[in-house]
C-alpha cells in the first residue's frame, strides 16, 4: 500500500495543478472583450469571388494558392494538409448561419467576400475574440433600401418597403444579436462585447441612376451619422471600400461620382477612412467571369478589398498605418 501512496499523491497534485491551470485559462478568457465589427453593403459585400473553377480558370482562390506569383500571399489560408483553415478566434453571422470564419459558406455560393480578408487582418491583430455581423443583400441602393432616416423620403416615396427597410433591419438585427449573444454564439457565452467598427462596400445600384449618384454624398454622410446614433456609438470607426468597378480605366461619370462621394465623406468624418479599390480590379481575361459589377468574380479582388478594409480599420483604432494609397494607376 505504501508503494502506491507516492503515485496517489502525484496524481492528486497533478489534478490540482490541472484544475488551477484550467481556472487560469477561464479567468483569462472571461476578461477578454469580444470585438464586434459590422460589415454591410450590397452584393459585393455578400461576395462573389469564386473559390474553385476548372483547371485553367484564372482568378479563383484555389488557383491563387497554386500560382507561383500569388501563392505566397494565399498559402496562409491552408493548413499543412492542404485544407482550408478555420479561424478559432473569429466568428461570423451571415443571414441565419453562424460559426467560425472559414473559406466559403458566408458569401455567395462557392464564393468569398470581403469578410475573409477583413476577418484575417482583424483576427491577426487582436488577441481578443472577433465577431463579424455581415449584411449584404444584392441589388440594394443607399438611396433606397439602405436609406438612412436623416435622408427622409425618397422623392414622393415615404420610408417603408424598399425605402430604408434594410437600414432598419440592420439596426434591429444588430441590437437583437448583441442582446442575445450567449444564445446566438454559445462559444462566446459569458464574454462582454464592444462594438468596434463598421465596414461598408456598396455603390453599384446608386451608380445606375444620375439622381441617386448626385445625392450619394449626402446619403453617405447621413448614413454614418445615423448608424452611430442608432447604435449608440458616436465615435464608431467607419471604413468605406470604394466602388472601384472597372479599375483605373473607369470613365462613366456616375461611377466616378460614387467613388468621389465615398472618398469625400470619409475624409470629412472623424474616425473614418476610404479604401481605394480601383487597383484591385482584375478584368475578364484574368478572372473567372467577365461580370464587372461583381469584380469579375475574381477572388483576389475580394480578398484585397477585405484586407484593405481590415488594415484601414486597424489604423483608425490606433494600429500601424497603412501604406499610402495610390491616387492613380
Amino acid at each position: 500500500m505504501h508503494l502506491l501512496l507516492p503515485l496517489l499523491i502525484t496524481s492528486i497534485l497533478a489534478s490540482i495543478q490541472g484544475y488551477a491551470y484550467a481556472k487560469e485559462i477561464n479567468a483569462s478568457n472571461s476578461s477578454k472583450i469580444i470585438k464586434v465589427f459590422i460589415l454591410a453593403g450590397q452584393s459585393n459585400m455578400e461576395g462573389h469571388g469564386l473559390i474553385k473553377g476548372n483547371q485553367n480558370q484564372k482568378g479563383t482562390l484555389e488557383q491563387l494558392t497554386k500560382n507561383p506569383a500569388t501563392a505566397k500571399s494565399f498559402q496562409q489560408l491552408k493548413d499543412e494538409e492542404g485544407n482550408w483553415k478555420i479561424r478559432d478566434d473569429v466568428w461570423i453571422s451571415w443571414y441565419n448561419k453562424k460559426g467560425k470564419l472559414t473559406i466559403g459558406g458566408y458569401a455567395g455560393r462557392g464564393s468569398i467576400g470581403p469578410e475573409l480578408g477583413f476577418g484575417w487582418a482583424i483576427g491577426d491583430y487582436f488577441d481578443n475574440p472577433v465577431l463579424l455581423l455581415k449584411f449584404g443583400p444584392g441589388g440594394t441602393s443607399l438611396a433606397g433600401p439602405w436609406r438612412p432616416p436623416s435622408s427622409g423620403k425618397n422623392g414622393n416615396k415615404q420610408r417603408g418597403p424598399g425605402i430604408g427597410n434594410q437600414y432598419d433591419h440592420l439596426i434591429s438585427s444588430t441590437k437583437r444579436q448583441l442582446k442575445n449573444l450567449d444564445a446566438e454564439f454559445p462559444q462566446l457565452k459569458g464574454l462582454k462585447f464592444e462594438l468596434a467598427g463598421f465596414g461598408w462596400h456598396q455603390g453599384w445600384n446608386d451608380g445606375c441612376s444620375m439622381k441617386d449618384s448626385k445625392e450619394y454624398e449626402s446619403n453617405m454622410a447621413n448614413f454614418i451619422r445615423d448608424i452611430r446614433k442608432d447604435l449608440n456609438s458616436p465615435e464608431l470607426p467607419f471604413v468605406i471600400a470604394g466602388s472601384g468597378f472597372g479599375g483605373w480605366k473607369q470613365k462613366i461619370d456616375r461611377r466616378l461620382m460614387i467613388m468621389s462621394a465615398q472618398k469625400t465623406v470619409a475624409e470629412f468624418n472623424e474616425n473614418a477612412k476610404y479604401v481605394e479599390t480601383r487597383g484591385f480590379f482584375r478584368d475578364g481575361p484574368v478572372s473567372p467571369r467577365p461580370i464587372r459589377y461583381h469584380w469579375c468574380c475574381n477572388a483576389e479582388s475580394y480578398w484585397l478589398i477585405g484586407d484593405g478594409m481590415g488594415k484601414a480599420m486597424i489604423e483608425i483604432i490606433g494600429g500601424p498605418k497603412t501604406p499610402p494609397q495610390s491616387a492613380s494607376p
